[in-house]
């Protein structure tokens, strides 16, 4: 095992990068037009009303009874709350989505150093020991799961820190193939077969680093 840092062939093809931001890009935009409409339509409707009447606002003209005000200022009330502001904001959710898709696409890469990897994702990145952590779930196509009924689905593995809790997943899936390059696939082996300082390895590390060594010659 080298304890040279290696950096793991995941996340998605340059062409898949550009569809997945042009994605993201169009679908933030189109929640940030819905969410800025309302209040650009009402600034608008404004300069095309011009000020009207001689009242600025509802506070110079209170204390005259509500049949006498114009038009305007007795539904500038019911006006301001209106849904127009709240529906709006319906337009935050595709904004969230939109930044989301483009950071995952931008931001997924995984680094491996000696036995210990680091995930990164859209938000936040993680970091576990493969030697001494707990493996939640092996790749399905070394699990004995029928390749037909697994169609569409990446190879990953799945593990839990320990220490922390923390659960991270690892795709066996490189840019464009559909799984990490042998030399990467024989490194994960390598750490996970490591075991703990002075002790073996568990009975699930070491087949999980057969399965990867198997991978790699497949």
């Amino acid at each position: 095992m080298t304890n040279q840092q290696l950096r793991l062939s995941v996340g998605a093809s340059a062409g898949q990068r550009t569809v997945a931001v042009v994605t993201g890009v169009l679908v933030a935009a189109v929640g940030a037009a819905f969410v800025l409409a309302p209040l650009l339509a009402g600034g608008l409707l404004r300069r095309l009303t011009g000020p009207g009447d001689g009242f600025a606002s509802y506070e110079e003209a209170r204390d005259l009874p509500p049949g006498m005000l114009p038009p305007a200022l007795r539904d500038s009330g019911s006006a301001s709350g209106g849904p127009g502001p709240l529906l709006g904001l319906c337009g935050l959710p595709f904004v969230l989505l939109g930044v989301y898709l483009v950071l995952r696409v931008l931001r997924t890469a995984a680094w491996l150093d000696g036995s210990r990897v680091r995930v990164r994702g859209a938000i936040r990145s993680r970091t576990v020991d493969l030697a001494i952590a707990s493996i939640d779930s092996r790749p399905h196509r070394e699990m004995g799961v029928d390749p037909s009924a697994a169609a569409g689905r990446s190879p990953a593995v799945v593990v839990t820190d320990r220490a922390s809790g923390h659960r991270v997943t690892i795709p066996l899936r490189g840019m464009g193939l559909p799984v990490l390059p042998p030399s990467e696939l024989r490194a994960l082996a390598d750490a996970f077969a490591a075991g703990r300082p002075g002790g073996e390895p568990s009975d699930d590390a070491r087949t999980l680093a057969a399965d990867l060594r198997r991978l790699a010659d497949a």
